[in-house]
């Protein structure tokens, strides 16, 4: 009888502390990439990935730029012309492997290959998707290094030199790759601006946090990322039935003991999604990628803990976050149908007291998450992203509710994913040219 009230009561105080994590994950995760960020600024010595040195042109490594393409005519010409004209790097290509585009993406390529001797396009009959026009052209490629850069996006001109000082050194034999730091080209909107609190500095903070444990990285930049090709090679290159390949290849390289680097002094600049629609799309996308990885590897981790030990902090952060969306849904609901009932039977005071609790945990989330955007402004781009605080309370409410509604919405999408059901075909967004 002892031995069952004390089981009872184990099991009780053991889901009561995992309720409790769940409830102060938000928080608790903002603290977290607040202190890896700050860890990564002063204990990793972050201004040595700034002393970067020009190469001369005998000593740079090849690489080829490789842009996927499907129906880009709006971006395709300026981001190419940007590329041969405006980067400081002699010894590249450009390869645009155009998936199976329907518009004039292949006649603008071709018109430029008369002008830029460099420029090489590689026609697939059929959309297949992103990782799998990358795959092609990873057997075509002429260096050894490859650029993956999306058609909407303008590395700064010393991007290639800042990346090769990445890989030129002793200990930067396990290299895998290396991602850059984004920032938003088109801010004349509200989402756009809000985005560029996201994507400028809170990805910055994550990726530093990730950086300063164990140098794992969740994700790279599927839009500016420069690859060892010889370790996409050992990885058997990117999975063409995921809904994310620059997810699930960050993955792959650290299951095989890679190190992949974020380079913050590395600036790239991209298109965000300028409706609702479309950011919803992206996350969406984002979210699934997200899940298949998970449900790729737990088995490696559940079984090989110990071997996987460098990159269990991956693990356990996505498995909170996976479970946190479910468990952030329900209690959404049943608090909105608990204030109903208490509103249809008049019990105000329960009523009222209800809101109160919430407003105050609505409040150490939004502490916790100033403090990590205020973190994020301040080290990246040596604070010249401050003026974009004003945006922080909307990011936090609106994006923050986005992220756990795509992973529930997407989770039975990654299932028939793992089990051989997945697709790697792509859309293009409604794309506008960067206003300069």
């Amino acid at each position: 009888m002892i031995n069952h009230v004390f089981e009872n009561t184990t099991g009780a105080t053991i889901l009561n502390v995992f309720l409790l994590i769940l409830c102060l994950y938000p928080v608790i995760g903002s603290f977290f990439w607040f202190c890896g960020s700050l860890s990564y600024r002063w204990l990793r010595n972050e201004k040595t990935d700034r002393n970067w040195s020009p190469l001369p042109a005998k000593k740079q490594p090849m690489v080829t730029i490789m842009i996927p393409a499907h129906n880009e005519e709006i971006m395709i010409a300026d981001t190419i012309k940007y590329l041969f004209e405006q980067l400081h790097y002699e010894n590249f290509e450009v390869l645009v492997m155009d998936d199976g585009s329907t518009d004039q993406t292949a006649k603008i390529v071709l018109d430029l290959e008369t002008k830029y001797p460099r420029l090489r396009m590689m026609h697939i009959v059929k959309n297949a998707g992103k990782a799998h026009a990358f795959n092609i052209g990873m057997f075509f490629a002429k260096g050894e290094y490859i650029l993956s850069n999306d058609a909407d996006t303008i590395p700064e001109p010393d991007a290639l030199m800042k990346y090769m000082n990445y890989f030129i050194h002793d200990r930067d034999l396990n290299t895998s790759a290396v991602t850059a730091n984004m920032d938003v080209s088109n801010r004349t909107k509200l989402l756009g601006k809000s985005q560029t609190v996201e994507f400028s500095s809170i990805v910055g903070v994550i990726k530093r946090s990730q950086a300063a444990i164990n140098d794992s990285m969740y994700a790279y930049s599927g839009a500016n990322t420069l690859y060892r090709k010889s370790f996409l090679i050992d990885v058997g290159g990117f999975r063409q039935d995921r809904a994310t390949e620059d997810i699930s290849i960050a993955w792959d390289h650290q299951m095989i003991g890679a190190v992949p680097r974020f380079a913050p002094n590395i600036v790239f600049h991209m298109n965000v999604p300028e409706t609702l629609s479309d950011l919803y799309r992206q996350r969406k996308r984002w979210a699934q990628g997200g899940t298949e990885v998970w449900l790729t590897n737990i088995k490696k981790f559940v079984f090989h803990p110990i071997k996987k030990r460098y990159q269990m902090s991956m693990f356990v952060d996505s498995t909170l976050s996976i479970i946190w969306s479910f468990f952030f849904l329900i209690t959404a609901v049943l608090f909105i149908v608990t204030l109903i009932y208490f509103g249809m039977t008049g019990n105000w005071e329960r009523f009222i007291h209800s809101i109160e609790m919430s407003f105050i945990f609505v409040s150490f989330e939004m502490l916790a998450g100033f403090m990590q955007l205020l973190a994020a402004l301040i080290l990246d781009h040596h604070g010249a992203k401050l003026k974009y605080l004003i945006f922080a309370p909307l990011y936090m409410l609106f994006y923050w509710m986005i992220n756990p509604i795509t992973v529930v919405m997407t989770f039975i999408p990654a299932l028939k994913t793992i089990f051989g059901h997945g697709s790697g075909t792509w859309v293009s967004p409604e794309r506008q040219k960067i206003k300069k």
